[in-house]
């Protein structure tokens, strides 16, 4: 008779142990339950609707700004300056107006008036209707010294505002502000065009501000 005392130790041996008794005491200290729902998780379908988000805004983007994939639309072999030549010209009067806003009213007035006996007025001036090639020479180097505008006298600096100067305003701004100045309070004087803007600007060159007395041979 063997009275060795009985070992219940289960770590002992495990022979007896079932791979299906191991998952049942698993799932009965884990409080698993069964999966009802498919193993469906809440991430996973947010993910999917951002995905299908996505996927419609591009598809919305795509026949909204297509061109319906017409060739026409981007060519790449298409001449240089094309796409320029197609765009709607520029109104001179208009931005005449805009230069003249953020360069001339500051002295000469929105209204064109000016501030004696400082900055003459350029409503009804005669500087103004006058000579083009006279009008030219003011913007594109300035103006310095005593001048008489519609029987006042004035007497002030007009700084350089073409090409170089502290403004640098190209020959086609310098003609759409003239052009603007000449048609606008009351004036009524030609246009001023690009290329005679140009032409001037060849002519003198780089110079100091003119005077009064030296514009005179420009006044016809």
């Amino acid at each position: 008779m063997n009275n060795a005392p009985e070992n219940r130790d289960p770590r002992i041996d495990q022979a007896a142990v079932t791979d299906e008794s191991l998952l049942l005491a698993h799932e009965k200290f884990l409080g698993k339950q069964p999966d009802e729902k498919a193993r469906y998780r809440l991430l996973p379908l947010n993910l999917l609707f951002v995905f299908s988000g996505l996927i419609f805004f591009g598809a919305t983007y795509l026949g909204r700004y297509s061109g319906h994939f017409d060739p026409k639309v981007f060519d790449e072999t298409a001449p240089r300056g094309a796409a320029a030549a197609a765009a709607a010209p520029v109104d001179p009067v208009a931005m005449g107006r805009t230069v003249y806003t953020t360069v001339c009213a500051a002295c000469h007035q929105a209204t064109g008036q000016g501030l004696p006996p400082a900055f003459p007025p350029l409503a009804g001036s005669e500087w103004v209707n006058g000579s083009e090639e006279r009008v030219i020479r003011i913007v594109l180097h300035g103006l310095s010294g005593p001048i008489k505008v519609a029987g006042t006298d004035y007497n002030s600096v007009m700084p350089a505002a073409g090409p170089g100067s502290g403004f640098n305003l190209s020959p086609e701004k310098i003609a759409a502000v003239l052009t603007y100045v000449r048609q606008e309070w009351g004036n009524s004087a030609p246009p001023v065009s690009v290329e005679k803007v140009r032409e001037v600007q060849g002519q003198v060159g780089s110079r100091g501000p003119w005077t009064a007395a030296e514009l005179e041979p420009f006044a016809q």
